[in-house]
């Protein structure tokens, strides 16, 4: 299972302590990296005993070399106490080094596997989430475990470990002072206890914060011409600033509030801590019963004792925030996958392109059939068109024969086998797709067009280019194949994107051809380009059009009518206009627009083979 983890989030059963099998699933991705978490540990442990060495070292000096005025053992005690922070310097850098390269290649690997799932979710999970929130996933809640599993790992075994030296050498020391020392221990525990329960909900609010701002943001980009076409700047400026913005803003108050409160609480009982060891201690320095060394040596060892558990606390911090970060990021990988690839898919390479449709129903779980058991056959080599009103299950069907979307009810057939049999790539490797808003990605011209087919020649993308009619204005563009597009081909016009995407899909040389409003966005030149292109190359290929376009629908062997989700009408152009029905009506609305009000349309209508303008088909 991914992660090395469960197959579903675990939690633990307090709300405000440590889930420790989530924590172990988080620290799983360190495991295949333990030979560098093991030098580590060991330079650690040589870090914390020179650590707990150097207060020991300072005693020596005072007691045995300035008390006793031994130069010898003064310069002896001297260079050992150097000699110690010079190796604790080494192993430190040792520790650092080391933990830092195998914490990167586990977030490396983590990173990884969060966007090969991206990757997998479901188009109906895709649309369920914001943008922004699934960025935080990969970028925020991700860079939080790398601070739990680069620094806080080693660095609070390290605490717990010098604590415990800390403990031991004091009782060594003198009994009595240690226990004065401690006395204000309790006091720590009930601070901390209180301090706990409330940090954990306070740092799963920022993560929850952090993610809605990143949705806010992401939003506001991609939309940013609709916002300046209403003259939403105000209104929504004022919307991020109380409630996003704000709302992140307030959390994090919360947040530093509390840890605010908690160190300096932590801070003031080591002043007591040290206050009462210079009391108690200096009576018994004046009283001869221990050494002035020792007192300086115990004053050392608290601050010893205190810095650790500061430490501990704000590790704590990043352990809660780290857990909350993970809740999210297991939660998106354990999301079941809705399509699920076939274990052993039938590899058919190449597809013939017969495609069918049994009895098919289906719906996007909101409980309304989008389609309802349709049943259609296209042959191969065979150019079909599907028609209808806006939300009749047009762009449906598409989404179900790329098996974006798995079917409820009925089976899809390609070559004879249901599609859940046939292997992804296989089925859409095979399946060239252009869209009515398609998306260029950033890069130059040739590599969008090669985007389908990374081995094609440089001749091989110019060809595809000229098929569609769209070498010669990629000829005028400053670099030629080579302009960069830009983000999302922000550099090209709606016509000329579409143009590329079209070349693209051609030179992945498909079985299968879906065209879902690939001509709505271009003038009619353009389309007469395409139209005569696609003429040669639609031979033997399979290709279902959606189109607004009558000089693409007219021109298909056959025409599907959808209505509410059910096919009422299927046939020839010819034949579909003869029986007058739902396709006739919409056909001749088509056609009113351009006539004069009071001429009654005609019931048949000879169509030249490139007419002058091709009106829009109001289907949606």
């Amino acid at each position: 299972m991914r992660g090395g983890g469960q197959g579903r989030l675990m939690r633990g059963s307090d709300k405000h302590g440590i889930d420790f099998k989530l924590l172990i699933r988080v620290l799983r991705y360190i495991f295949p990296y333990w030979k560098l978490v093991a030098v580590a540990f060991t330079a650690m442990f040589v870090v914390t005993l020179g650590t707990l060495a150097g207060p020991y070292l300072i005693r020596l000096i005072l007691d045995d070399g300035i008390s006793q005025q031994n130069l010898a053992l003064l310069r002896k005690f001297v260079l050992i106490y150097l000699a110690v922070q010079g190796l604790i310097w080494i192993a430190r850098w040792t520790q650092v080094r080391t933990i830092a390269t195998a914490g990167q290649n586990a977030i490396y690997n983590l990173r990884n596997e969060l966007f090969v799932r991206l990757q997998e979710l479901s188009m109906r999970r895709l649309n369920q989430e914001e943008t922004g929130v699934l960025m935080s996933r990969v970028t925020s809640d991700v860079n939080v475990l790398q601070d739990l599993i680069t620094w806080a790992l080693t660095g609070t075994a390290s605490d717990f470990l010098v604590l415990f030296g800390v403990v031991m050498v004091m009782l060594e020391m003198d009994a009595h002072l240690a226990l004065i020392a401690f006395s204000v221990l309790p006091l720590m525990v009930v601070m901390t206890e209180i301090w706990r329960r409330y940090v954990q909900d306070a740092y799963r609010a920022v993560r929850k914060r952090n993610g809605e701002l990143l949705g806010a943001i992401e939003e506001q980009i991609s939309n940013v011409r609709v916002t300046q076409a209403f003259a939403r700047e105000q209104y929504n400026l004022r919307d991020f600033r109380d409630r996003v913005n704000g709302g992140f803003l307030r959390a994090n108050l919360h947040a530093t509030r509390l840890g605010a409160l908690f160190f300096s609480g932590v801070d003031f009982l080591a002043l007591l801590a040290i206050a009462l060891l210079v009391w108690f201690g200096g009576l018994d320095v004046l009283n001869k019963t221990i050494s002035a060394g020792v007192l300086v040596a115990f004053v050392l060892y608290v601050d010893h004792f205190f810095n650790p558990i500061r430490d501990i606390a704000q590790r704590y911090n990043t352990l809660q925030s780290a857990l909350a970060a993970s809740e999210r990021i297991f939660r998106l990988l354990d999301t079941p996958l809705e399509v699920v690839p076939p274990p052993h898919g039938l590899r058919l390479t190449p597809l013939q392109g017969d495609i069918r449709l049994e009895k098919v129903s289906f719906h996007y779980g909101d409980g309304a059939w989008v389609l309802q058991d349709v049943s259609f056959h296209v042959r191969p080599g065979e150019t079909v068109a599907v028609v209808g009103h806006t939300g009749a299950g047009k762009t449906t069907i598409i989404r179900l024969l790329g098996r974006y979307y798995d079917v409820q009810r009925g089976r899809i057939l390609i070559d004879g086998h249901d599609i859940r049999t046939i292997a992804l790539p296989t089925l859409r490797r095979q399946m060239g797709v252009v869209l009515q808003e398609n998306f260029l990605f950033r890069g130059s011209v040739m590599d969008n067009i090669r985007y389908g087919r990374l081995e094609a020649t440089e001749k091989e993308v110019i060809a595809a280019a000229q098929h569609v009619g769209a070498h010669d204005f990629i000829s005028r563009l400053p670099d030629g194949y080579n302009t960069d597009v830009e983000e999302g081909g922000a550099r090209l016009s709606v016509g000329e994107r579409q143009l590329i995407a079209f070349a693209r899909a051609l030179l992945a040389d498909p079985r299968f051809l879906i065209l879902d409003e690939a001509t709505a966005s271009i003038d009619t030149k353009t389309e007469q380009l395409i139209q005569r292109a696609l003429a040669v190359l639609l031979q033997g290929r399979t290709a279902i059009v959606i189109a607004h376009r009558l000089s693409t629908i007219t021109k298909a062997d056959r025409i599907l009518v959808l209505d509410q989700g059910r096919l009422v009408e299927e046939g020839t152009h010819d034949r579909l206009l003869a029986r007058q029905g739902l396709y006739y009506r919409l056909y001749t609305l088509g056609f009113a627009k351009d006539r004069p009000a009071t001429q009654p349309p005609k019931r048949h209508i000879k169509r030249p083979l490139n007419p002058p303008s091709t009106p829009s088909f109001p289907l949606g």
